[in-house]
Formats: C-alpha cells, structure tokens, sequence
C-alpha cells in the first residue's frame, strides 16, 4: 500500500463515484438536453430531470450525513483518548478552543508532532489544512469512509 501524505489522503468509492453518480449525471444531461429539443415532450423530460436531481441529491447527502456524522463522533475520541495518553489529562478544555478541522487535523500526526501542532493550532489557531501541511512524518488513516 502507497505511504499516505497530505496530497493521497483522501479516498474514493469507486462504485459511488466513478460509475452510480456519472450514471446520474449523464441522464440529467440528457434530461436537460431533451427539454430543449423535444418540445413535444418537454414535460415528461422536466419531470424525468427533476427525479434525477433528486436522486443525485438524495445520493450524495445521504451517503455522506450518516458517515461523516459517525466518523466525526469516532475522530473526537481520537483526540480525547491521544490527549489522555500524551498528557495524562482530560481534554474539555483544549478541544472548546479547537475547530473540528483542526481535531481532524491532528490526527494525521504521529505523537512528537502531535504536542507540538496543538500547541500552535492553540496558540496561532492555525487551520487544519495548514495542521496537515506542517506535519513531516505523516501518520496514514487508511479506516476513513
């Protein structure tokens, strides 16, 4: 498996992404592109190209809303149980100051880094996406949705 790094990180599911949603994209074009050469028809092609927005719609915040939301939840234990192991104390009051971006952030370093990027993510308030570009030994999360 390829060593991760801030430019390989994310990931894609190719049945979803490659194949379901150019599927869908293809007929609302089409659907589109018959509404406006198929004045006999024009109804029945709107219709067909708002069902199809729909179930693009449909696809992508459904998929994403209940992933995202579990994997946000299982990315803040992360944090809290890294802190306790590094620190050996509760983290409510450091993880109030941090954005979620900057949490997830931190993940991608490994323990050196890690004490190192939360003090500046504190003290500077730097993004999570200036968090991943600062780490130098990057710590890969293969398990992400």
């Amino acid at each position: 498996m390829q060593n991760q790094n801030y430019k390989n990180h994310r990931k894609f599911y190719p049945p979803h992404h490659f194949i379901f949603l150019p599927i869908l994209g293809f007929l609302f074009i089409l659907g589109i592109r018959k509404i406006l050469t198929d004045e006999s028809n024009e109804l029945i092609w709107t219709l067909f190209s708002v069902i199809i927005f729909l179930f693009i719609y449909l696809t992508l915040m459904l998929r994403q809303h209940y992933a995202l939301g579990n994997q946000d939840r299982i990315i803040r234990l992360e944090f809290k149980q890294r802190y306790f192991e590094i620190f050996g104390k509760r983290s409510d009051d450091v993880e109030n100051k941090l954005s979620f971006g900057q949490i997830a952030a931190l993940r991608f370093a490994y323990d050196d880094e890690f004490s190192i990027l939360l003090e500046k993510a504190l003290t500077e308030n730097i993004s999570g996406d200036e968090i991943k570009k600062s780490i130098t030994n990057w710590r890969p999360d293969h398990q992400r949705v």
